[in-house]
């Protein structure tokens, strides 16, 4: 059973930063896509950013390209997404999720980290 616990989520004025970190844990992740996704309320969904757990190849939304990094340490387990130059308009809940290289879609979830952006 996969299990992702994400934290680092707050408060940050705008122009900040902020890291958020996702623990993963019950698996082999070699073969797992990890993404961040963020949901504000009233708006659907959103993938901002993913990471392929072997090879480290990257995918990010338009919409945070080249303020958000996203990461991963391999012997920690752990999946980051760096947010930099934060706006009010990034203040969402965010959620880590995983995947195998082979699912069309995610299929696990952490329980998620707010993130609140005053400006």
């Amino acid at each position: 059973q996969v299990q992702l616990e994400e934290s680092g989520g707050g408060l940050v004025q705008a122009g900040g930063s902020l890291r958020l970190s996702c623990a993963a844990s019950g698996r082999t992740f070699s073969n797992y896509h990890m993404g961040w996704f963020r949901q504000a309320p009233g708006k659907e969904r959103e993938l901002l950013a993913a990471i392929t757990w072997s090879e480290g190849n990257t995918y990010y939304a338009d919409s945070v390209k080249g303020r958000f990094t996203i990461s991963r340490d391999n012997a920690k387990n752990t999946v980051y997404l760096q947010m930099n130059n934060l706006k009010p308009e990034d203040t969402a809940d965010y959620y880590c999720a995983s995947k195998t290289k082979f699912q069309s879609s995610y299929n696990y979830w952490g329980q998620g980290t707010q993130v609140t952006v005053s400006s």
